[in-house]
């Protein structure tokens, strides 16, 4: 997974749904110093605080918004095409290199609204005609498991959705790891371990201590 390139940029987060069941969350980075606008954009779509689109009537927040376009092996779109006014395309600084790239959807040249992408591998025929302004930094197996879902045409057949959303403060928990009282400490994907996935050593002991969770819970029959 992508490391943070700039720790005093914001952080926001996804709790994913598909089909009504809790899948994890996404955290990003917003480029807030290298695309500042829509960055700041899609942060205050995350929190909500704008309140109600004086145009739509509508709460200006991702939460309840659905993913509504997943291509395998490409990308996976979200947001909404309803909020607000259209702005200009901000720069093309950063190029869609990599998977896990925050950039904004859009109809053709400057009409930036509220609809964005994240980038399931490499896309370089996208440079200079979208924006990218951000990066998944934990949370690329909840993104991989919604690029793989059942899609007729380009629709997930079951519905995908923002459950919730909001702003990462500094020092506040990713909320990454579980909190089910098991003891477990690794995350539930493991992309988001800050472990070497190469370290055999590492990943074995990890194995065992899953494992020994496994057989406590399976004493107690839980």
């Amino acid at each position: 997974t992508a490391t943070a390139s700039n720790p005093s940029n914001p952080r926001v987060f996804f709790d994913v749904d598909i089909g009504g069941d809790q899948v994890g969350r996404i955290v990003l980075e917003l480029f807030a110093d290298i695309v500042p606008k829509t960055a700041e954009n899609f942060r205050a779509l995350c929190t909500g605080e704008k309140g109600i689109g004086p145009t739509t009537g509508k709460p200006l927040h991702f939460k309840g918004c659905p993913f509504h376009r997943i291509i395998k092996k490409f990308m996976i779109q979200g947001g909404e095409s309803i909020y607000g006014e259209k702005f200009e395309d901000e720069n093309f600084h950063y190029k869609h290199d990599k998977e896990g790239l925050l950039s904004m959807a859009n109809v053709g040249s400057n009409t930036n609204g509220s609809q964005f992408f994240i980038t399931t591998v490499p896309t370089p025929h996208l440079d200079g005609k979208h924006v990218v302004f951000g990066q998944v930094i934990k949370g690329m197996g909840v993104t991989k498991i919604l690029e793989n879902v059942e899609v007729k045409g380009e629709k997930p057949a079951k519905l995908c959705v923002i459950a919730e959303c909001g702003e990462l403060k500094e020092g506040e928990d990713w909320g990454i790891f579980p909190k089910d009282g098991s003891g477990d400490s690794h995350p539930d994907f493991p992309e988001d371990a800050d472990v070497d996935l190469k370290d055999v050593d590492k990943i074995l002991l990890i194995s065992e201590d899953l494992k020994n969770i496994g057989n406590t819970f399976f004493k107690s029959q839980n």
